[in-house]
């Protein structure tokens, strides 16, 4: 019997723990006391898939061999690396950013068949691009887009852009993105100059009509001047107050007294004149 001391820097692990006593026993006396494991160990480390070959008896590290890396080692390396780094570790496009933000409000709203695309959600549908990539390959290359495009549901997918759509039709004839929020709980966003929405007195609601469109009110600078989702109520309040401000700021642009009745436009008020 050996007595040990208390385990210390790398040999503890972070564990602190302390063995008070310990007896030498010889491997196959070991290997006669418990079944022994084989196991294969795939990670990502220095920019590459590389590989070892794990002999353990329980939860004991018997012998660590590296080994090549086979084509079935690199999905699962990968996964876990991306699982360990998050998704930002991806390339993410504006496009795969938005419509990940669209299916989310989708499935809040609707719930089935439209997919939750959570984390989790996302690594399984991205788990073929994973297993395709080479050993040495980056995350960069992965497609984002194409991965959530084949979580889409069919046929309800040829409503996508019905129920969430890319942009806004607005009085003025301007086509307007909506910003859709990668918060859950978020609200879709149309930032547009006020003077394009006069005479709108109904507010555009998404998704079967159950969310309605949160209009961020802009200066003909695009600076914020208001915030609403009841464009009715802010014509016949608010706005006074708004045009009493700006019209002297911006007096080429049109700051009528009845939003109400005023053409709806993104010019001057010269070009309009001028048709």
């Amino acid at each position: 019997m050996h007595e040990v001391q208390r385990a210390e820097g790398r040999a503890a692990d972070g564990t602190g723990a302390v063995i008070r006593l310990a007896a030498p026993i010889a491997e196959a006396d070991a290997l006669r006391l418990g079944p022994l494991r084989a196991e294969r160990e795939a990670r990502i480390d220095g920019g590459r898939v590389r590989v070892r070959e794990q002999r353990r008896l329980g939860a004991i590290l018997l012998s660590s061999t590296p080994v090549s890396a086979t084509r079935d080692d690199v999905g699962p390396a990968f996964a876990a690396h991306l699982r360990e780094l998050g998704l930002d570790a991806l390339h993410w496009t504006d496009a795969a950013t938005a419509l990940r933000a669209r299916l989310a409000l989708l499935h809040r709203e609707l719930g089935a068949p439209w997919p939750a695309v959570d984390d989790e959600q996302l690594l399984a549908a991205l788990e073929p691009d994973l297993a395709g990539l080479r050993p040495d390959a980056s995350l960069q290359r992965l497609d984002v887009l194409s991965a959530l495009r084949r979580l889409l549901p069919w046929p309800e997918a040829s409503r996508l852009d019905e129920l969430v759509p890319e942009h806004l039709a607005v009085p003025s004839g301007s086509r307007v993105r909506i910003a859709y929020s990668a918060d859950p709980d978020g609200r879709p966003v149309v930032a547009v100059k006020l003077q394009e929405l006069f005479g709108l007195a109904e507010t555009p609601r998404l998704v079967q009509g159950r969310v309605r469109v949160l209009f961020h009110l802009l200066s003909p600078g695009r600076a914020p001047l208001a915030v609403t989702d009841d464009l009715a109520s802010f014509w016949n309040g608010p706005y006074a107050d708004v045009r009493k401000q700006m019209r002297g700021r911006y007096p080429k642009h049109p700051w009528p007294e009845d939003p109400w009745t005023a053409p709806a436009t993104a010019k001057t008020t010269k070009r309009m004149r001028e048709g």
